[in-house]
């Protein structure tokens, strides 16, 4: 009897540990079907159009048309997806393993509504209080502008040789044509004429350039000499897209020691993001190694306009953006190795850290405030498999090693040796080197151990200025050892040499043209004053160098003539 007793109390026990286990499956399920459900009503989006979007983006926006035929072909490789690429890595634009798999998303929605309901009033003046800061902007078109004078003067008034097809990374009238109904994508501008017709198309069919999104237009504008030019009205236009076009989709850039995002727009264009690490006033800490310092944000934008004030024009544009964590990346990523990094930090900010080689984890976490983040949004270059690039080592490259030194740091004429090494024995491309030396210095970046170029143009072409983030980090330090290879070589050009001494009178003071130029930026104010103080200490640092180099050579030995308008020569002689 007692044996019978107790096994039906054991069945018993089991038959309610059963109920408990199916009741707490039917809690956790019930949110996602209830999410399910409401995505099938199209309330949160319809899966269909998504589908419809999904398919209408790889029947691709590129038109081939093979020469002397009218047949016109639809290769599905030939999307504005693949224009773009930021790395010279051949796997760049494989975001991650996750974002090739349609994954489903991790279920943490409840933990981040709960949060969004907790926030009070508080929260909510910090917000504000980050969206007035990110649009504070100076009106530079009213008044003196310093900036606008320094563009109007005869050193930056200079064209670029005739073009030929040669010279021209894209021609619009070769075999890949862009045709923006390929996508049927009602965020595309259209030219619409007075009869409110579309009139969007040429006579054989394809897309006016006018139609052309603005990074197309950049990509479309790169030459031998230039990778944008003074008058292309696109670069202007293209930052403002950078800061707020509608984000799409977000995934994790493979390789690297620190987190970096791909974002995709409504207009199929992407960007890199670096997100913020440290304020503008945090200084790298003195015992810090150049290579194992965090990257800023702030000096990825603040390097585009510091080259663009050159008129190096060597930069991808670069703009800042505030973005939310929360429905611009949490949301809308597909990358189930990023999503799984969000969490809630104790003081109620969303984080998330990604994966990277050095400095993802919780530690290195990036949080917002709540979820508001800071970061630079920097224009995808064209894709490789279309526009492929060379990448060359740095002659002047660091041994990245706390205590072994490089060539060049212990024999003084390491550059008459790089003279005689190709392609450094024959036109510009030393010079070039010595731009981004000048560049690099006045930033302070130390990190430069490769440069780009692109494949068609050869060595006759400028250098690719990429990856500024280590710049801007001291401002109380000013590393001589990054103007080595002007030291070294006594040679500059004379453009660039005119445009430093410009750049140093009182009318065109450096520090005050990027200070208004960075007022542009919807992230403004972008570098703490000491920094931009410190940019005309080593303007007059470098000035001093060629002066150096001009005592111990001849002006033709060290300034190299590449200044050929005799009225621009009078024009900057007379000022």
């Amino acid at each position: 009897m007692k044996m019978i007793l107790v096994r039906k109390f054991r069945v018993l026990i089991l038959m309610v540990f059963l109920v408990a286990c199916t009741l707490h499956i039917m809690i956790d399920l019930l949110p996602k079907l209830e999410r399910r459900s409401v995505r099938s009503d199209g309330e949160m989006g319809c899966a269909c159009s998504q589908n419809h979007n999904e398919e209408s983006h790889q029947q691709g926006w590129g038109k081939v048309r093979p020469k002397n035929t009218g047949e016109p072909g639809w290769p599905n490789k030939h999307t504005l997806r693949i224009l773009q690429d930021f790395s010279s890595d051949p796997s760049s634009n494989l975001t991650s393993h996750s974002l090739e798999k349609l994954s489903g998303t991790v279920d943490k929605n409840e933990s981040f509504r709960k949060l969004e309901q907790q926030e009070g009033p508080r929260d909510i003046a910090d917000k504000q209080l980050i969206q007035e800061r990110s649009i504070n902007k100076a009106h530079v078109g009213t008044g003196h502008s310093r900036l606008a004078a320094l563009f109007q003067h005869p050193l930056y008034k200079s064209s670029v040789p005739p073009l030929t097809e040669d010279d021209v990374l894209f021609n619009v009238n070769s075999d890949i044509r862009f045709n923006p109904k390929a996508a049927e994508s009602q965020d595309w501008q259209h030219v619409v004429n007075e009869g409110n017709e579309e009139e969007v198309f040429m006579p054989t069919g394809e897309a006016h350039i006018d139609s052309y999104p603005n990074w197309l237009k950049f990509h479309i504008g790169i030459n031998r000499y230039e990778l944008y030019s003074t008058q292309n009205p696109a670069i202007e236009t293209l930052l403002q897209d950078l800061a707020t076009l509608k984000i799409n989709t977000v995934a994790m850039k493979t390789g690297g020691t620190q987190l970096k995002l791909i974002l995709t727009f409504q207009n199929y264009g992407q960007a890199l993001f670096k997100p913020m690490k440290q304020t503008r006033e945090q200084e790298t800490p003195p015992d810090f190694f150049y290579f194992s310092d965090y990257e800023r944000h702030n000096s990825e934008i603040a390097a585009f306009h510091l080259d663009r004030i050159l008129d190096f024009r060597r930069v991808p544009p670069v703009s800042g953006r505030l973005v939310n964590m929360t429905k611009e990346i949490r949301d809308i990523t597909r990358d189930k190795t990023l999503l799984r990094t969000f969490f809630i930090s104790p003081a109620n900010n969303i984080c998330f850290y990604g994966e990277c080689s050095y400095y993802c984890s919780t530690e290195h976490a990036l949080c917002g405030k709540p979820d508001q983040l800071e970061g630079s949004l920097a224009a995808f270059l064209p894709d490789l498999s279309l526009a492929k690039r060379k990448n060359w080592r740095n002659p002047w490259r660091r041994s990245y090693h706390k205590r072994k030194k490089a060539e060049w740091e212990v024999d003084p004429n390491y550059c008459e040796g790089v003279k005689m090494t190709p392609p450094y024995d024959s036109g510009t491309r030393l010079l070039d080197l010595i731009d981004m030396t000048v560049f690099d210095f006045l930033m302070g970046n130390m990190d430069r151990h490769h440069y780009e170029t692109f494949e068609k143009f050869g060595n006759e072409t400028f250098i690719i200025h990429l990856d500024n983030g280590r710049g801007f980090g001291k401002y109380t330090h000013d590393e001589l050892s990054i103007l080595v290879p002007l030291i070294q070589c006594c040679r500059i050009k004379k453009s660039t040499y005119l445009r430093l001494q410009l750049l140093a009178k009182e009318e065109y003071l450096l520090s005050r043209v990027m200070e208004e130029s960075l007022q542009l930026d919807k992230l403004a104010p972008l570098l703490y004053r000491p920094h931009l103080d410190a940019l005309d200490r080593r303007l007059r640092i470098v000035l001093n160098a060629v002066s150096d180099c001009l005592e111990k050579h001849s002006y033709n030995d060290v300034v190299e003539d590449d200044w050929d308008s005799s009225d621009a020569k009078d024009k900057t002689t007379k000022r």
